[in-house]
């Protein structure tokens, strides 16, 4: 357990704030927080953090309590794993999962945290952490996607100081940097990080000086209480007394051959608390897919789902923890065991935001928002060039790919957009001019989208044509099961990746795979699964189809799903539209379901080599 060093332990006094202090306060840790972003992606060189924004900032109140951030990370359980003291000018550094008490997920992501002191007093935290492009291991990126152990995945960095009492320790920093492929972007994304997070203390240290630290640290109390408050009535009104609401989803695979694994969420509310609880899952995986998920983590994806939906006015924090009890079972997929791998977590932390929306939507049907792109798939391509200028020179790219955003309660789901909203695609320009390859297609594919009244936002087909020989990887799921659709809606299509190769042959590439070898003239085509409908197709507006089919979004036999007929010219076919209407609605149950997740998961496995052109995985079994 850290041991904090403060000159300056005497009592401070609460003070009542009043509401325009209190508004002040609110919207300068929220300024702070962007601006933490902003000097991040001014400062790092890697394309993940500088172009895509694969990042995440915290400021924190003394006992570590988040009061601005964005998903991730949990200060008090780094604290709890950190065995040192800890003083002013000290900045501290981890990769590690396992010693931080999954205040990260896998090793890629490198946190830095940073005490915040006014007049030798702990007055907050600043936190930051960035997915490092490398960090060293057996394949360019770190991901090897049939990895067993944290050890296959590169350097794991223990908690340490990297900087003690203002002083960078040089020699530990060299030896890190030593482990990786590129070790320029390593340096400039954390520098980066430490310098946003010296940012945010200078704003809070600002802020103390203008209101006082009694009046400050009173403010965050006030901003945690009011989520408390809100959160204690949310639960009231929401969840019915000793119910229990239950939801399952699916990772696809594991990359070693297992799956799918099966992802359980039980929720109960008990007097003023909620009990989330994960047993039901599968067992942790034998691939890297495994999401070590902190009970903190938890509770703030809880969070993420009922306060801001309610209140999204409102500065989203850790106030309601209290109110929530987690129980994640040892040895499964959501608490793996140590040395399990963890470099391709990114498809559970997407999951979980399905499993909140099946789970908490069963309440309130109408507000229920279909499954969508949950996850942030990446490609990454690397080598050596073979002749020129650069011949020799290594290049190495790691990327994020988009899909399509569920059809929700107030419209269509977003065509080709990211799980996460502060991420942005690398643009085509910036590709081509930094790396040897050509985009020779980024538009989306028509019909992947869920059909409903509100349309899931469809998939994309990114076509890469390679330029120099190297090799590629791969990370994505959603290619054997299927994003369900609601109210009526109809699930969205799976995702596929395959290469057409110089020499005229297609080779299907599995949705996980390292180490795959290109070739001048080779095209990838990386193919993103869409968002899933919400609500019933039939009372989609025809003329709304139509224009969708004319712009390519749906063909002309996609609009059949709507009961729309369109003819030659892109116009409605109104009687034939009336006729083929009456025609699906006199062939399905008069009560459309909730819920609509595509084949059972036996019929999907019996017909998933006829399919996809992939062998079915080996359902996991606890041991």
């Amino acid at each position: 357990m850290a041991r904090i060093v403060e000159t300056d332990t005497a009592p401070l006094e609460k003070r009542e704030v009043d509401p325009v202090t209190l508004d002040l306060v609110e919207n300068g840790l929220r300024n702070a927080r962007y601006e933490m972003d902003e000097v991040l992606f001014r400062t790092a060189l890697s394309p993940g953090i500088r172009e895509q924004h694969d990042e995440f900032p915290l400021i924190a109140d003394p006992s570590g309590k988040m009061v601005v951030g964005q998903f991730g990370l949990s200060i008090p359980d780094f604290l709890a794993g950190f065995d040192g003291d800890i003083g002013e000018g000290d900045v501290l550094l981890t990769s590690d999962p396992y010693a931080c008490g999954a205040a990260i997920s896998h090793a890629n992501d490198w946190l830095v945290v940073l005490p915040i002191f006014v007049g030798g007093r702990v007055v907050g935290w600043a936190s930051m952490f960035g997915h490092m492009s490398d960090v060293g291991g057996k394949t360019p990126s770190s991901m090897p996607t049939d990895a067993k152990t944290i050890y296959e995945e590169g350097v794991v960095i223990p908690p340490f100081k990297l900087y003690a009492a203002g002083k960078r320790n040089e020699d530990a920093l060299r030896i890190i940097l030593n482990q990786v492929r590129v070790p320029d972007w390593n340096r400039a994304d954390l520098g980066g990080l430490v310098a946003a997070c010296r940012t945010a203390a200078k704003r809070v240290t600002e802020m103390c000086a203008r209101f006082g630290v009694d009046t400050y640290l009173s403010a965050l109390d006030a901003l945690l209480q009011r989520n408390y408050d809100a959160m204690k009535t949310l639960l009231h009104v929401v969840f019915e007394e000793g119910r229990t609401l239950s939801f399952t989803d699916y990772i696809c695979d594991d990359g070693v051959g297992y799956g799918p694994y099966e992802l359980k969420l039980s929720l109960t509310r008990t007097g003023d608390r909620v009990h989330l609880d994960f047993t039901g899952s599968s067992p942790q995986a034998i691939g890297p897919v495994n999401y070590y998920l902190n009970e903190n983590l938890a509770r703030m994806f809880f969070g993420i789902y009922m306060i801001t939906v309610a209140d999204p006015q409102i500065l989203w924090n850790d106030g309601f923890y209290p109110l929530v009890d987690v129980t994640i079972p040892d040895g499964s997929y959501w608490k793996p065991k140590h040395p399990a791998a963890l470099n391709a977590r990114n498809h559970g932390i997407g999951r979980v935001f399905d499993l909140f929306g099946g789970l908490l939507g069963q309440t309130n049907p109408a507000l229920l928002n279909a499954a969508g792109f949950s996850s942030s798939p990446h490609f990454m391509y690397s080598g050596n060039y073979s002749g020129g200028d650069r011949k020799g020179e290594w290049f190495q790219l790691y990327s994020i790919g988009f899909g399509g955003i569920p059809g929700r309660p107030l419209g269509d789901g977003p065509d080709g957009h990211s799980l996460w909203p502060s991420f942005v695609n690398i643009p085509c320009e910036f590709l081509e001019s930094y790396y040897p390859l050509r985009i020779e297609k980024w538009e989306t594919v028509a019909d992947t989208g869920g059909a409903g009244l509100h349309r899931g936002g469809n998939g994309v087909d990114v076509a890469y044509r390679f330029l120099e020989p190297g090799t590629i990887a791969i990370h994505d799921d959603r290619w054997l099961t299927y994003p369900w659709g609601v109210n009526g809606g109809t699930p969205g299509a799976r995702g596929r990746k395959w290469i057409d190769r110089a020499s005229g042959e297609r080779e299907v590439l599995p949705s996980k795979c390292h180490d795959v070898p290109v070739r001048p003239g080779d095209v990838l085509h990386f193919v993103t699964w869409g968002g899933s409908g919400w609500g019933d197709p039939l009372e989609r507006d025809p003329a709304l189809v139509a224009k969708e089919v004319r712009r390519g979004l749906v063909s002309s036999e996609g609009a059949q799903r709507y009961g729309v007929v369109v003819t030659g010219s892109g116009e409605v076919d109104d009687a034939a539209t009336a006729a083929r209407r009456d025609e699906l609605r006199a062939t399905r149950p008069a009560e459309l379901p909730v819920f609509d997740m595509g084949p059972g998961l036996e019929e999907i496995l019996a017909r998933c080599e006829e399919e996809t052109g992939l062998p079915a995985p080996t359902r996991p079994v606890w041991t």
